[in-house]
């Protein structure tokens, strides 16, 4: 049973799993969409949604808690410039999830996420 689990693992150690799901946000916030598998997508969406409101916010603490996660002075930018200023009067739900295929290596089910 799955109860009281507030995130999934992906089948990797905690350091390299954060790796991975920053350089997933910097990929989505740069390309504004991205391919990955459906599982990936979905936990990468609790982090992608956090930093656009980060943004919303636009105060240096914020700013400077989006840097120590992205690492990224580009990505950083679009999101307290063009992101920011395109979400100002949306309440949450910043990117969509779209279910396209099946990986042919080891049918894993491929999605695309991108913002709204």
């Amino acid at each position: 049973m799955n109860h009281n689990k507030s995130y999934r693992k992906l089948g990797r150690r905690a350091d390299h799993r954060m790796a991975m799901l920053k350089n997933l946000t910097i990929s989505l916030v740069r390309e504004e969409r991205i391919e990955t598998t459906v599982t990936r997508a979905k936990e990468l969406r609790k982090f992608a949604e956090r930093m656009i409101t980060l943004g919303k916010n636009g105060t240096l603490a914020d700013r400077r808690r989006a840097f120590a996660f992205l690492r990224d002075e580009e990505a950083v930018a679009k999101v307290f410039g063009d992101l920011a200023a395109r979400y100002a009067e949306r309440n949450g739900g910043y990117t969509r999830i779209i279910k396209t295929s099946v990986r042919k290596g080891d049918s894993a089910e491929l999605a695309i996420i991108a913002l709204v």
